[in-house]
């Protein structure tokens, strides 16, 4: 029997490919992505001497990155579904990997924050398409199983190797490397990617809700800008106010938008959902506090101890595995105790560790002044998040666990980005104005105590609010 040879060129090219390439290439998108959520933060320091960025404005080099991700990772997952997950796998790729050169090259502060911004835009399209890429060139079953456990292995891997690789670049070349080393490695899955990946759509004809992604990222920011903006500023002055006020107004027209599109970028009948509600406010509640270890604990060992970039990364890594040990133990736990417990044990553990740090003196020991608070912060994060996670996803029904994934995903990084303006407010005022090292570790010490005050009453509201049983039903 004859075939077009277009068919048969089609058929061998795609059944020539192994799946562990495919495998492959979709984790070292995903490991670009989690890694340039941590690996700046050993750089800020470096990075406010070579640009002279004020400390209000070191936060937006990482918030920058947190809130284009966070408000526009939906809509990513959408396009990839509508246009084509390989197609978005390459441009977010593509985007993300110039927005490092342009960083890189940086010259002005907001030159940099501006690339950090795009950054965030390519890894908000680049970071849905990663899984769906993966699951489709794998087959159900135990190899599927496997591949889904190496991609998240890798995302765990990302976000806890960032502080040490950020280290090693700084100390040994300059903390232009940090965004500068995401070009060839990006360049080369680029080329890999045109070359093995396949494409797969799920376009089911709806629309994008561009003006949803577009109000609320502008909302965040806006407040966040408002909210840092209390620093020098007060919280009764019009340069406070009127940011906070327009940040709102952008927040409320993004909820009248999602209410009346019919294809809302988040869809707001799942917040009827007590399990879906109550799981992604204690994700926004949790996140605004945990989000700003890393940022503090890198300041810290770096403005106070004296600490160089690759000391500081390397002293953080205990703390990056013990997320990684608190996601393990979690899924254990819960047969035992149940998802509401565990994430509020997670919780309470976590506020620990942020209370020990709080005490943090100008000339800690290692051990109990950075290493054993952090391991307590970052297991409890990972004990956290997993049950947070199964609540939400559980509550819906199986066609929109998706989406709600992606809600959970989102309120964490948005009230992480929003809890790091607060925060850095509260560390300024704790300082009094001096910028010694007893003066930076008295503010750094407050913003610990407010987060731990931010956990315990998450932790309350996670008791009190989250269903002790999970069904798609679970209402009220």
């Amino acid at each position: 029997m004859l075939e077009a040879p277009g068919t048969t060129a089609l058929i061998s090219r795609r059944t020539t490919v192994p799946a562990w390439l495919v495998v492959a290439l979709a984790c070292a998108g995903q490991f670009l992505v989690v890694l340039d959520v941590s690996v700046v933060n050993v750089a800020l320091p470096s990075m406010r001497g070579g640009l002279g960025l004020t400390p209000s404005g070191l936060q937006w080099v990482v918030n920058a990155y947190a809130i284009a991700f966070a408000g526009f990772m939906l809509l990513g997952g959408r396009a990839g579904d509508l246009y084509g997950r390989k197609r978005m796998f390459l441009v977010g790729l593509g985007l993300f990997t110039l927005a490092s050169l342009g960083g890189g090259l940086a010259q002005e502060g907001w030159q940099l924050l501006l690339a950090r911004a795009v950054q965030g835009l390519g890894a908000a399209v680049l970071a849905p398409s990663t899984l769906t890429l993966l699951t489709s060139a794998v087959p159900e079953g135990a190899a599927r199983a496997r591949a889904i456990a190496t991609w998240t292995a890798v995302g765990a891997g990302g976000g806890a190797a960032g502080g040490l690789v950020g280290g090693v670049l700084v100390d040994l070349l300059s903390w232009r490397w940090v965004l500068l080393i995401n070009v060839p490695v990006g360049a080369l899955v680029l080329a890999g990617s045109v070359r093995w990946l396949t494409e797969s759509r799920a376009g089911d004809g709806r629309r994008l809700d561009l003006p949803g992604a577009l109000l609320v990222t502008a909302g965040l920011a806006t407040l966040a800008y408002g909210i840092s903006q209390t620093e020098a500023e007060g919280w009764t002055a019009a340069a406070t106010l009127l940011p906070l006020l327009a940040g709102l107004l952008l927040i409320g027209l993004f909820l009248l938008v999602e209410a009346r599109t019919t294809a809302p970028l988040m869809p707001l009948g799942l917040l009827r959902l007590r399990s879906v509600a109550s799981a992604n406010a204690a994700m926004f509640v949790s996140g605004s506090a945990m989000f700003c270890m890393w940022y503090f604990m890198t300041l810290y060992a770096q403005n106070v101890l004296g600490y160089s970039p690759l000391e500081a990364g390397v002293a953080l890594v205990p703390s990056s595995l013990s997320v990684v040990a608190g996601s393990k133990l979690a899924p254990r736990l819960m047969r035992a105790a149940g998802a509401r417990t565990v994430a509020a044990l997670g919780t309470l553990v976590a506020a620990t560790g942020f209370g020990w740090q709080s005490t943090m003196s100008a000339h800690g020991a290692y051990v109990t002044g950075i290493m054993i608070p952090g391991m307590l912060m970052m297991l409890g994060a990972g004990l956290a998040a997993t049950p947070l996670a199964s609540l939400a996803t559980s509550g819906a029904a199986p066609g929109e666990a998706g989406v709600v994934s992606g809600l959970v995903n989102t309120s964490r990084t948005m009230g992480g980005s929003l809890g790091l303006a607060a925060m850095s407010t509260v560390a300024a005022a704790g300082t009094g104005g001096g910028h010694g090292p007893e003066a930076l570790t008295d503010g750094y010490a407050l913003a610990f105590r407010a987060s731990t005050a931010v956990l315990l009453g998450g932790a309350v509201l996670m008791l009190l609010w989250l269903p002790r049983k999970t069904s798609a039903t679970s209402r009220g």
